[in-house]
């Protein structure tokens, strides 16, 4: 099992930045796949970023390309979403989730352990 906690989610004015945590326990960290997933209300979970176990490989939805960066501290068994340039649209519950050898990077169903989210509100 794999335990995964959010934070670093709150509210930021329009081109702000904020940085989210996923903090994880259990299994060795290094050995997953991570991802963030955000989901705005009324829409599906959509896929922003995804990280190898070892930090070398990291893909990015074309609509976070240039604003966000996704990084990993193994030693911490943390990682981290960087975001800049917020905008409305990404307001929303950001998740992050974890599989050792996920399908489709982009799926939710690739993805066996999952975090609670925490909310990220962009304001004009």
């Amino acid at each position: 099992q794999v335990q995964l906690v959010e934070s670093g989610g709150g509210l930021v004015q329009a081109g702000g930045s904020l940085r989210l945590s996923c903090a994880a326990s259990g299994r060795t960290f290094s050995n997953y796949w991570t991802a963030w997933f955000r989901q705005a209300p009324g829409k599906e979970r959509e896929f922003v970023a995804a990280i190898s176990g070892n930090g070398g490989n990291i893909a990015y939805a074309d609509f976070v390309k240039g604003r966000f960066t996704m990084s990993r501290d193994n030693a911490k068994n943390t990682v981290y979403l960087q975001m800049n340039g917020l905008k409305l649209e990404d307001t929303a519950v950001y998740s992050c989730a974890g599989a050792e050898t996920p399908r489709n990077l982009a799926f939710p169903n690739s993805y066996n352990y999952w975090g609670q989210g925490t909310q990220v509100t962009v304001s004009s």
